[in-house]
């Protein structure tokens, strides 16, 4: 759930390359038109889609809640495990660098074994480890125990957008896929708020075992009630026919460059919320736990603005919306320097937007841009994104522990300026091309 965006991003790169799947498209003579097929799968009003859009909305909810359950709770992990900041941050970046590893595979495993399997299996493993989480005897365990749980996570952002995209109506698909994204942001923030609260009154354990129960209801609730797939049909996972699609996308410099900003993007992101409970607890703030928890309501500026990134792409173009993204995350950067509790708050809602929205360019760039391997060209988007993630959060405490928040804002404003040349190189490249083909 990424945070909460990743899926509505994607969707795009699912539809395209789930759609071939279905059984009944050369079983039955009524399958041969794509509107017939199209009819048989879950429309709005029915049960079915009900059912679906509430499933895959647990499923959003349990994913990003355990995916970043301890990063509220650092500076209480810290004081009870006598840690240091950088140390603790592993705790965040293991579980989202399991993720950014296994999702490549684990979506190809999902073309083999199902969809609705492997998500079942996936929230089953994850919160089974969630409940192992908070009896961890020190960091190593924990940290230990937090990268299995970010590998197993990954099956559900592998499989959730190819399972909508095979099993509802195309006209419906964009209402399903907002609930799945839905549950992914309220997810990554109720993880955090919760863990936060329930931390402050009986530690950073029993804040653990929160979310872990929180992920056991969602898991059990998406087993009761995802439908069973009826467009899906299982595919032989050839691991050299993969290896090529993946080598083909690393060698697609567009690609690159898409894959690069968004890890630069969330390599900001995962530094700044890695390490501002910290600077929230510490003097001149001196917040409680609970409120600094309660500060990951500003996600929902994110959400937001990940919805008005398709209108500022259709005024100001993909790279002047990245631009903009860019120019945001900036801005918000320089004002959270200020020892002023409203300029930390607006600096935070500024980079939040402009991640949020750099992000839904960039991803949904990568859809347009893979004219074959969708699925995998996606998939490697969000390795790199989570890489991006568990860079951040470990670089950007080692940089908060040498020197403090301006350490973390160094490293945010250099990841800015890495994606600026790279969209500048883009801007420039596109335009040499233009002059070159008019001379033609």
């Amino acid at each position: 759930m990424p945070p909460a965006d990743t899926g509505a991003s994607t969707a795009t790169a699912r539809v395209g390359a789930s759609a071939p799947s279905s059984p009944n498209s050369s079983t039955t003579p009524a399958a041969a038109s794509p509107a017939g097929a199209d009819e048989r799968k879950l429309a709005p009003g029915g049960p079915g889609y009900r059912r679906a859009s509430l499933a895959l909305f647990a499923a959003g909810v349990a994913t990003f809640a355990l995916l970043y359950s301890t990063q509220a709770l650092l500076p209480a992990i810290c004081h009870g495990l006598g840690v240091t900041a950088d140390r603790a941050s592993w705790t965040v970046s293991a579980a989202t660098g399991g993720l950014a590893v296994a999702v490549v595979p684990l979506s190809a495993l999902s073309e083999r074994f199902g969809r609705r399997t492997m998500m079942t299996v996936s929230l089953c493993v994850a919160a089974f480890v969630a409940l192992l989480v908070p009896l961890a005897p020190d960091l190593g365990w924990l940290v230990a125990l937090r990268a299995v749980q970010g590998a197993a996570l990954a099956g559900v952002p592998a499989s959730a957008m190819a399972y909508l995209a095979e099993e509802v109506r195309a006209k419906a698909l964009i209402g399903a896929i907002g609930l799945f994204v839905a549950g992914n942001s309220l997810g990554g923030m109720t993880g955090r708020i919760v863990a936060g609260w329930v931390s402050q009154a009986w530690g950073w354990r029993a804040g653990l075992a929160a979310v872990g129960a929180l992920a056991v209801v969602c898991a059990v609730v998406f087993r009761l009630l995802i439908p069973r797939a009826r467009h899906f049909s299982p595919a032989s996972v050839a691991p050299r026919a993969l290896a090529r699609t993946v080598a083909g996308h690393l060698r697609d410099p567009l690609l690159l460059r898409l894959y690069a900003i968004g890890a630069l993007f969330m390599t900001v992101f995962g530094a700044v919320y890695t390490v501002i409970g910290f600077r929230l607890a510490a003097q001149p703030f001196s917040l409680p736990q609970g409120v600094v928890g309660s500060v990951f309501l500003v996600y929902l500026v994110g959400t937001a603005s990940s919805a008005a990134a398709g209108k500022l792409v259709g005024r100001l173009g993909r790279r002047g919306a990245l631009y903009l993204a860019m120019g945001t995350t900036t801005a918000g950067l320089l004002l959270s320097l200020l020892d002023s509790l409203t300029a930390v708050l607006v600096g935070l809602i500024l980079i939040t937007a402009g991640f949020f929205a750099g992000h839904a360019v960039a991803s949904s760039s990568v859809s347009r841009a893979a004219t074959t391997g969708r699925a995998q060209a996606s998939a490697l988007y969000q390795s790199c994104y989570y890489l991006g993630s568990s860079l951040g959060g470990a670089v950007g405490a080692l940089a908060f522990r040498a020197a403090g928040w301006d350490g973390a804002v160094v490293l945010g404003l250099l990841a800015m300026v890495a994606a600026s040349s790279i969209t500048l190189y883009a801007t420039r490249k596109a335009l040499v091309e233009r002059r070159l083909a008019a001379r033609a």
